[in-house]
């Protein structure tokens, strides 16, 4: 007798992985794969489109082989985000690179709109700030080399990673609704493509798919062996996954996950002013309902960093972390490789070293490597309470979260109780709790009842000169014209901004 599942696929900058969760939501099989990225030009982060199918199909595979009795009757995608490329709508292939968002070509780009005053037009209607990290300056960059006439808008399709995986899996031209609202081309306020915002980076709305629910049947799989005619009926961004199988719709909780880079999210409170420092965002869209609006901060480099360091240390990852001292001795590392995200998003910032001494060690440098994960993460849970949102607790996952000794950095940085999840990845699980309620296998009530299970962390003592060290070091990074601004601390909550009554209206 055969069992009923969901798949769920989340395809990563790393690799993509596969679950295969049953209706009592249990992961009863698990796929992986590698996932290869290249780097052309300093600052350019790309993959090919043929890899990440590629990619897709081995890691399902892998989790098909271990389904015994289990059958698959839903199909769910979370994807990572901003990520956009380019290819032919007769034949499915693939013209031009994955832009990753991790790319920053597009520097230039977003400086000559935010000189032309778009900034400002920008952040109101789609709730982002003007950055490289966002695809709108990526679609632009693309059309502007592979169609600069904008003469081939109905032979062409633009879209991201989870547009690409649709594609290919059901023939539809769709995007869902959170993954659409990182574009920076969606207004916020209709959930649709933003005509102003299509004017303003050059985007022929022929190009781009179709804004859909995160749940409810996208699509039927095809051409996929023991996936033929499953429907597709839960997507979802990998934050967004996260933060839904953390049931994040509960008040009071926020969510942070420790990878390459990091996303701190949680649910808007109603009435909350806005805040140039975090980004507005869709968080998911559930048929016949209003968008659950989210904030989000991305910060671009967390574990990166450790692998930066490692690999300039000619060490490892593991033995960077094991030999990290007790206390940095003063070494502040800012870790602005690609600019700084939030709360700061400051593309020209640079990545800056300070407190160095004849004394330093490569122990010190690990720590300070570790901290600088830390203080990113604290700086954006001072944004959030700033922003009225009321925090009981950060509820963390990723590969990081497994040092414990870093989480107890973090909960006693943050004032914060930080609580760690048991299990693992949390962004594919939250797309197979996405596509069973989409499939009917599950009503809300049903996944809030779902057991989790966390380990609550216990703060650990740090140095009571690290908030002000960090802070001096952030000054130092900072882009032209930018070294005086205020840097608003956990310290120093009076810092601040209040939003005037134009903002405040908007928002």
């Amino acid at each position: 007798m055969s069992e009923p599942a969901i798949l769920a696929i989340d395809q990563g900058t790393g690799s993509t992985k596969v679950l295969l969760v049953d209706v009592s939501g249990r992961v009863r099989a698990r796929g992986s794969a590698p996932l290869e990225r290249q780097t052309p030009q300093p600052g350019w982060v790309e993959h090919r489109g043929e890899d990440i199918l590629a990619s897709v199909q081995l890691a399902i595979d892998d989790a098909m082989a271990q389904s015994g009795e289990l059958q698959v009757v839903a199909v769910g995608i979370s994807n990572q985000r901003e990520s956009m490329l380019l290819w032919e709508g007769a034949t499915g292939r693939a013209i031009s690179p994955v832009l990753s968002w991790q790319d920053r070509r597009t520097v230039d780009l977003c400086q000559r709109l935010t000189d032309a005053g778009h900034g400002e037009l920008v952040r109101r209607i789609s709730g982002l700030p003007l950055d490289p990290m966002f695809s709108a300056v990526k679609a632009a960059w693309l059309l502007d080399t592979y169609d600069p006439e904008r003469r081939l808008s109905t032979d062409l399709r633009l879209g991201t990673i989870d547009s690409w995986l649709l594609w290919h899996l059901t023939g539809e031209h769709v995007i869902e609704a959170g993954n659409a609202s990182r574009t920076s081309l969606v207004d916020l306020t209709t959930g649709q493509w933003s005509p102003e915002l299509l004017s303003v980076f050059g985007i022929p709305w022929e190009v781009l798919p179709r804004i859909v629910d995160s749940v409810g049947v996208i699509g039927s799989v095809r051409g996929v062996g023991g996936l033929d005619g499953v429907p597709v009926t839960g997507v979802l961004g990998d934050s967004h996954a996260a933060l839904f199988a953390h049931a994040g719709w509960r008040s009071g909780v926020a969510k942070a996950t420790y990878g390459t880079g990091s996303s701190v999210m949680t649910l808007i409170p109603e009435g909350a002013p806005d805040s140039d420092g975090l980004c507005r965002t869709i968080a998911w869209r559930l048929p016949g309902e209003e968008p659950a609006l989210a904030w989000e901060a991305n910060i671009l480099s967390a574990g990166s960093t450790l692998t930066w360091l490692a690999s300039v240390l000619d060490s490892s990852v593991e033995d960077l972390v094991g030999e990290a001292a007790a206390d940095s001795a003063g070494v502040v590392l800012v870790p602005a490789f690609n600019g700084l995200g939030a709360p700061w998003w400051d593309p020209a910032a640079s990545a800056t070293v300070t407190g160095l001494s004849l004394s330093t060690t490569r122990a010190h440098l690990g720590r300070a490597a570790l901290d600088s994960v830390v203080m990113q993460v604290a700086d954006v849970l001072h944004a959030l309470r700033a922003a009225s949102t009321d925090l009981d607790v950060l509820l963390v996952d990723g590969g990081m979260t497994g040092n414990v000794d870093l989480m107890g950095r973090q909960a006693a940085i943050s004032d914060v109780r930080v609580e760690v999840s048991t299990t693992a990845e949390l962004s594919a699980l939250g797309a197979a709790h996405a596509a069973g309620l989409g499939a009917g296998l599950w009503t809300m009530a049903d996944l809030d009842n779902l057991p989790r299970e966390y380990e609550e962390i216990t703060a650990v003592d740090v140095s009571v000169h690290l908030h002000s060290q960090w802070r001096d070091a952030l000054r130092r990074s900072q882009g032209p014209g930018r070294e005086s601004t205020t840097v608003e601390s956990p310290t120093h909550p009076s810092s601040t901004r209040k939003p005037n009554a134009r903002e405040d209206a908007e928002s």
